[in-house]
């Protein structure tokens, strides 16, 4: 059985959430991790996309706009491939 989250533990993962889709925006634009290798960055973006789809997905979700959090995944989908 799973423990039901406080509607302040769900705002602070949907805020996580966010820092995720920063830096993927960041990583994407060149302003991020600058002095990263094109592979470190590539593996960064990986597990920021993994985050974002394994958070997502979770069930304690209501009106959330996640907007955002699609595009960062979609867009960074198309950086590593």
């Amino acid at each position: 059985m799973t423990e039901e989250l406080t509607k302040e533990e769900i705002a602070n993962n949907y805020t996580i959430m966010g820092h995720s889709v920063t830096l993927i925006n960041g990583l994407i634009a060149g302003t991020a991790r600058e002095l990263y290798s094109t592979k470190e960055k590539k593996e960064c973006m990986s597990r920021n996309i993994e985050h974002l789809e394994t958070m997502k997905a979770q069930d304690y979700w209501t009106t959330e706009d996640m907007t955002a959090v699609n595009k960062a995944i979609t867009d960074g989908k198309g950086y590593i491939s």
